[in-house]
């Protein structure tokens, strides 16, 4: 897989014997003080590489200190707050870095990075685009930007972006299930072929490619196949991560209800702190109209991802059966406020809007979703999220 040189080693350090002339100038103003900014960041560099995370910041602030224009400081900074997970504050460092070395590479990656960790994919692009543009060759940031392309639905886009990197990734599982899954979406049919056929080729009889295996079939909308391959992963290996996550959703295509949920809980003792779960328990407790527990559910799903659309969806669609509407016209806000985009969460706010008795509103919001569908192949207006496989498996960690 793929090294994140951004994470582990820091973006690449600005050299400040060679620094722009308010650098110089502030070296020079300095040299009384017997202080040495270049030291200094060199100090910095050592103690990240370490993995001394205090120490590189005390140093590249006392750099900041003797020049606040020092790039290169900031982007360090930026490195040690990814490596602190402090993603929102990682971001704004990094954004002052660019803006006062446009040129970096490293720090766009960085941010790239930093937004696909936050699950803000469609913020990812520009820069990740960006990078891909100044370094076609650069393999990291092309895999990032068709991840990306490929989690808001882009996949024209996430194939024409991934197909290159076959002579480098055609042996990467993850890889191939992406692109095949992408081509697959996309209408390229002699490409989805192309990587499942590559899939058993390098795959072997490894629960990792039964896992990955099943995922393909689950996104043919093939469940029984999934069901025969997900099995043999869990034969293979029952603690793998993310094979009772597929088993559940592939019972639940096969509305074996009570198998779904025995498998999601399986998954849930696995990886207890991993949202998805409770998101699946949920619709499954919806559809079964066992509200109260479904609701339960999707709080569960928040509080330990706050940026779930489709949780706050699901809210809203308990709130609305329930006649609660303005509950439910705060949950399908918060769902707005995370996918503006969405023709589903458009339709189920006109539906709540009209029953509040604010026609207005509600009109606004029918004629949001006519163009919305005009531009759209899914028509299926209160199914949101619901049609597609989650994938947990990309999107937990970033590609190593």
């Amino acid at each position: 897989m793929i090294s994140l040189a951004g994470v582990a080693d820091g973006p690449q350090p600005m050299n400040l014997n060679q620094a722009p002339a308010s650098q110089q100038a502030s070296k020079s103003e300095t040299r009384s003080t017997r202080v040495d900014p270049q030291k200094l960041f060199q100090e910095g560099e050592a103690a990240l590489n370490e993995g001394d995370l205090a120490r590189a910041e005390t140093a590249f602030r006392q750099v900041l200190a003797i020049d606040p224009r020092a790039g290169g400081a900031y982007a360090n900074l930026g490195v040690i707050a990814m490596r602190r997970k402090e993603w929102g504050h990682a971001i704004s460092l990094l954004h002052k870095a660019e803006k006062l070395e446009p040129k970096m590479a490293g720090i766009r990656l960085n941010i790239g990075l930093v937004e696909y960790r936050r699950g803000n994919y469609a913020a990812a692009i520009a820069p990740l685009s960006s990078v891909v543009r100044d370094q076609p060759d650069s393999q990291q940031a092309r895999y990032l930007l068709g991840l990306c392309h490929f989690f808001i639905e882009h996949y024209s886009e996430a194939v024409s972006v991934l197909d290159p990197l076959w002579p480098q990734m055609s042996s990467d599982f993850m890889y191939l299930y992406v692109l095949g899954n992408a081509a697959h979406s996309a209408g390229q049919t002699e490409l989805d072929e192309k990587a499942l056929k590559r899939l058993v080729e390098v795959g072997g009889d490894t629960a990792q490619f039964h896992l990955i295996m099943g995922k393909a079939y689950l996104n043919r909308q093939e469940p029984e196949r999934a069901l025969a391959e997900l099995e043999r992963a869990e034969n293979a290996n029952p603690d793998l991560p993310f094979v009772h996550f597929n088993l559940g959703i592939a019972f639940m295509r096969t509305r074996n209800n009570e198998r779904a949920i025995e498998e999601l809980h399986k998954d849930i003792a696995i990886e207890p702190d991993l949202p998805d779960n409770y998101e699946q328990l949920g619709r499954l407790h919806l559809r079964m109209e066992k509200y109260d527990d479904a609701e339960k559910l999707f709080r569960e799903a928040l509080q330990r991802d706050a940026t779930r659309p489709t949780s706050y969806f699901g809210l809203a669609k308990i709130y609305q059966r329930r006649g609660k509407y303005q509950e439910a016209l705060r949950a399908i806000d918060d769902a707005l406020r995370l996918a503006p985009d969405s023709q589903s969460v458009h339709y189920v706010r006109a539906q709540i809007l009209t029953k509040l008795g604010r026609r207005e509103e509600a009109q606004a919001e029918f004629a949001t979703v006519k163009k919305i569908l005009e531009s759209s192949d899914n028509k299926d207006l209160e199914s949101f999220g619901e049609g597609r496989v989650p994938n947990p498996e990309l999107t937990q960690q970033p590609p190593q």
